[in-house]
Formats: structure tokens, sequence, C-alpha cells
């Protein structure tokens, strides 16, 4: 905020289910990505406020095969992130396939291929702990869904090389034994002054609550108490996240809030322990449940921070996409490329029996909405001659609406289209002709308070005319809406002929004046 405070969610986007840690000067933090690739983010911090995206510890999902088109709710759940013998290690669930873990040297990469684990369905949210007599555990939560398990803790023995688990586990904290407890995950397991403790959210994604479990014993029992719940503040379900300490000793915490459309937004929390030896988040009410502040002094660390966020728009003049960008599934190289002179991003307009509905569509570039308000705005050419390519900006969720060109047959034309969800694609606007093979359109998004989008149109370089109703986004499948670019065609037709992107950029929301659409074409 400029004057030594910050307010939150410092992190305003997906940045879902995160974990941190410190390692010297610098915290580096992980997030769930589900069906998004790459996935499992790395970012990077000096004081916990200011955070940029540093590369990701995965390259492709397993099995490849399996999510070579978009597994909407699959994929990567909730991570852990560890510092150990040298290594940072990731340990992350699949809940189809089990826990998987991946280690470098550096956070940036490379990392190393994903390891098995624990093969199986169901499992989630796992977390290791080396303690200090050389033993390793790892903890893990359920999802019913897929094990018809939930609201408990496992414990494992873990061979300190991390490459196998030792027995079959044995429940720690079984949820349903507490009253009041449902969907009890996402654990976090530490060790403090001769005691373990289990940092784990309740209660469900979007009401739930932050719990503290203690014991003198790493098989417990555990004893609990609820440490952070929303009480009378705006943020609704602040739980799910990683207690971090600065070089100085200050200990803070981390948490999602479920916002629907734009995801489960990052909160940073003060955390202190009490005199009766339990932590508090946020402001104590004097019971020891904390509730998340809104405005607070900044972690003390050392030296001057500069004000940093995750990129967003991207000129598409560096030698690979930027690191804000994700598809939908597992990436093909042939989708994309940099054309030259000028620097510009091409898709090619791949030819897919599912391009009707960008919601199955692998090729579909996108990224987290970065704000409660922003514009994003893209130039844009669509070369082709077959009939039923197409490309364009698009917002995507459960439901959608994009703006582009597509070629209707003998000449292509400027669309907006949407589709609720379970439902087929319609116009949201009669069709205006541009051009034969060629033709080019600059699009916009402005997305304002409740994700409400109007999407626009500048086809003479005269200013932007407003297109279709205004459409409200909404959240995919565990994630937030994706505001992104796409291209694709028919799949009778082998080459369909590309989409050219000049820019992406996103900034303030902007004001659109109303006026005719020209037909112009280059």
């Amino acid at each position: 905020m400029g004057d030594g405070r910050y307010q939150n969610p410092v992190l305003n986007a997906d940045w879902s289910d995160p974990d941190a840690i410190r390692v010297g000067d610098h915290f580096y933090l992980v997030a769930s990505t589900f069906n998004r690739i790459p996935g499992l983010p790395v970012l990077r911090s000096t004081d916990l406020v200011n955070w940029t995206v540093i590369g990701h510890a995965l390259t492709e999902l397993l099995p490849r095969d399996h999510f070579s088109e978009p597994r909407h709710g699959q994929g990567v759940w909730a991570p852990a992130l560890r510092h150990h013998d040298g290594k940072f290690w990731i340990f992350y669930p699949d809940p189809d396939f089990g826990i998987f873990v991946v280690t470098a040297t550096d956070p940036r990469g490379p990392w190393s291929t994903p390891h098995p684990l624990k093969p199986g369905k169901g499992f989630i949210d796992p977390c290791p702990l080396w303690d200090d007599d050389g033993q390793a555990y790892l903890i893990h939560a359920w999802a019913k869904s897929r094990s018809g398990i939930n609201n408990r803790l496992t414990l494992h023995r873990m061979s300190p090389d991390g490459t196998a688990l030792l027995d079959e586990g044995s429940v720690v904290v079984n949820g349903d034994e507490l009253p009041g407890y449902t969907t009890l995950e996402g654990p976090k397991l530490y060790r403090r002054d001769g005691w373990y403790w289990i940092f784990a959210p309740a209660g469900g994604v979007t009401s739930g609550w932050q719990s503290a479990f203690r014991s003198r014993s790493v098989q417990g029992p555990y004893e609990d108490r609820i440490v952070l719940a929303q009480g009378d503040t705006p943020v609704n379900g602040p739980h799910q996240g990683a207690w971090v300490s600065t070089p100085g000793g200050e200990d803070w915490f981390l948490h999602f809030q479920d916002r629907g459309a734009y995801g489960r937004v990052v909160h940073l929390q003060p955390m202190r322990w009490r005199s009766d030896g339990w932590p508090v988040m946020g402001d104590d009410d004097g019971s020891g449940r904390g509730t998340p502040v809104l405005v607070h002094t900044k972690p003390r660390v050392h030296g001057r921070t500069r004000v940093t966020a995750p990129a967003t728009g991207d000129e598409f003049t560096g030698p690979e996409l930027g690191k804000q960008w994700s598809w939908q599934a597992n990436a093909d190289p042939a989708w994309w490329s940099f054309r030259h002179f000028p620097r510009r991003l091409a898709l090619a307009c791949r030819p897919s029996t599912v391009g009707h509905d960008l919601r199955l569509l692998p090729n579909v570039l996108g990224q987290r909405l970065p704000a409660e308000s922003f514009t994003a705005t893209t130039s844009m050419t669509l070369s082709t001659t077959t009939a039923e390519a197409r490309a364009g900006l698009v917002m995507l969720g459960a439901t959608y609406c994009w703006a582009g060109l597509r070629h209707d047959g003998d000449r292509i034309v400027l669309v907006c289209r949407t589709a609720d969800e379970d439902a087929a694609e319609v116009d949201a606007t009669p069709p205006v002709p541009l051009g034969r093979g060629r033709a080019s359109v600059r699009l916009r998004v402005t997305v304002g308070p409740g994700a409400m989008c109007r999407f626009a149109a500048d086809t003479d370089g005269r200013g932007f005319t407003p297109l279709g109703a205004p459409f409200t986004a909404t959240a995919g499948t565990w994630i937030g809406a994706t505001v992104g670019l796409f291209a694709t065609g028919p799949a009778s037709v082998g080459r369909s002929g590309a989409a050219e992107f000049d820019w992406f950029r996103v900034g303030p929301a902007a004001a659109t004046r109303s006026r005719p659409i020209s037909a112009t074409s280059r």
C-alpha cells in the first residue's frame, strides 16, 4: 500500500490451495492447477506480499494420453512444498492415479519426472515431515468421490529418500468423531517445541475454517482447536494454506478464499503463538479463534522490496510464451508458433471434432482472472478459406462467451457466441461480414464486479463497439474462470489456416462507446 502496510488478498487471482516455505531470504509458493498445463507453478517472494512466477514443476500430466483432452476437475490437487537435504520437494495428488513426488535443486527447474509414491484412487492433499530423529512421515486426506472416504487424515511412515511408504497407514484424526467437523482435508504436518502439529481445514471450500491439531506423538492422539474462521468479516471460508516464518522470527499464515469465477485468491494473516501454546491467525477474538485481517503491517524482512505481481499481458516478443499462460490439457508444440517481422503469436486452426464447444477443446490458451475489474484486449488476424475455422478471445468456465472471427463458407465474419452450462453455443449478436480469406479485428473484454463481462470489437481503428449482452463469467470445475485465446477448425480438413495475435494486454476496466461496426479486412 506504499505506507508499510499490505491489503488482502496478496495474490488476487486463482492460486488455489497454496503451500509455502522459506529458504534463506526467499519465500516460495506452489498451488494446485487441476487440468491446466504447465502445472504446479512455483512463485517467489522476499516479503510474502509481492510475488512473481519463476517456473512450473510439471510440463505435462500423466498418463499423457489420458490428459490429451480436458479433464475438468482432475489432475493436480493440493500440493505440499518442502526443502530437505539440499533439494526442493513437491508432493502432489492426482485423485484418480495417486500421490506423486518431484524434486529440484533449483526451484526454477528443471524438476524431476514425477515419481509415483502411492498409486491408487482417492488419496489427496499429501504432506511430508522429516523428523529430528531421521524418521520420515507422510500425511494425506481422502476424496470421497473416488474412495467413498473423507473427513479423516491418514499417516504413513515414509522412507527418508521419499521414494516409498513403509506401512499401510493409520487414521490419526477422524473428523467423524469431532463435533461439527465435515470435509476435513488439506493437512500440513509440522514439528515445533516437542509438539507435532497438523494444520488442516474443514467445513468445505466456500464456507470452511482452519483448525490446528497437536500431539506429543506423531501417531496421536491429537487435540484440536479452530484457529481461523470468517467471523464477522467478508472473507468467506478462510482456510487451507501454509505456516511460514520470516528470518526475524515472525510467523505468518497464507490461505485461500473462494471467490467463484475469480477462483481461490490468497490472503496473508499474521500468526502468533498464545501463552497456552496454541497458534492464532489474524485478529484474536480472545478465545484463540482468529478472524481474517484486511489490512496489516507488512512482514519485516531485510532490504527493500519491489511491488510485483504475477505477469498478465504478453507482447509475444520473448523466446517462449509467458509463464502466466496454460492450456486446458497436455500441449502439442504444433498448436502454436511465433511469427517474426512483426513478432506475433500464431495459433493453428487445429482440426477438432469438439471445436464447437470450447470447454472440450484442449488448445485454449488461457490465464487466471487477474483482478476483480480489468480489461483484456488483443489484436488478431484470421487467415483461412476453410468453413467453420474460427478463432478469438474467450471467457471460459462452466459457461462461456467468445468474440472473434469465423469463416462461414464464403466469407469471414465477426461473431460473438455464448454457451450456457451443458448447452450448445448460440449467437449473441448477428454475424458481421469482414472479408474473404483474411480479416482482422481488435477484441476486448471488460470485466467488472461480480465477474460481469462486456465484449467489444474494433474493425476499423475508430474505437470499440459492444458485442452482445453483458455476460456473467462462471467458475470451472475447482478452478476460476479463464480468459484466453483459441483457434480451431473442422475435423474433416487437415489444414485450416491460422490466427495471428499481435499482443495480449491487460489493464484497468475501460468504457466502450456504442456505434455501428463497419466491415474491413487486410
